[in-house]
């Protein structure tokens, strides 16, 4: 499968009742990726991040930012530096944040009705 096969395949399975997401899949699927990228579309990779922020904490930092800077220049770009900054001020609304609330609800806006450029 695509990346963006794999997205689609991802909120099909999960959707956005994070509550019920296991984060330690989620973690273990992000680190699985850092250490083993699939070339073409960052979409899975930065849906899991998005997943990651939605159900995580100030601890998954560190893992965020491996994924945003550590894979490469197109990762980067699609991990957003707000899941981030947010984590570290508390999902408080700042000059260039908004709050977590806001992050959530664009979050599930973009992938809502998501599916793959590519047939499957």
């Amino acid at each position: 499968m695509t990346n963006e096969q794999r997205a689609e395949a991802l909120i099909q399975k999960y959707g956005f009742d994070f509550a019920s997401i296991p984060k330690d899949e989620i973690r273990s699927l992000i680190e699985q990726e850092i250490e083993d990228y699939q070339e073409g579309s960052s979409e899975y990779i930065r849906l899991l991040c998005g997943y990651l922020y939605c159900v995580g904490d100030a601890d998954d930092i560190p893992l965020l930012e491996r994924a945003k800077y550590g894979i490469n220049m197109d990762v980067g770009c699609m991990v957003d530096w707000e899941w981030i900054e947010s984590l570290k001020n508390g999902g408080v609304e700042e000059e260039f944040i908004n709050p977590r609330e806001t992050i959530i609800q664009n979050f599930i806006a973009y992938y809502h009705d998501f599916e793959a450029d590519d047939a499957w």
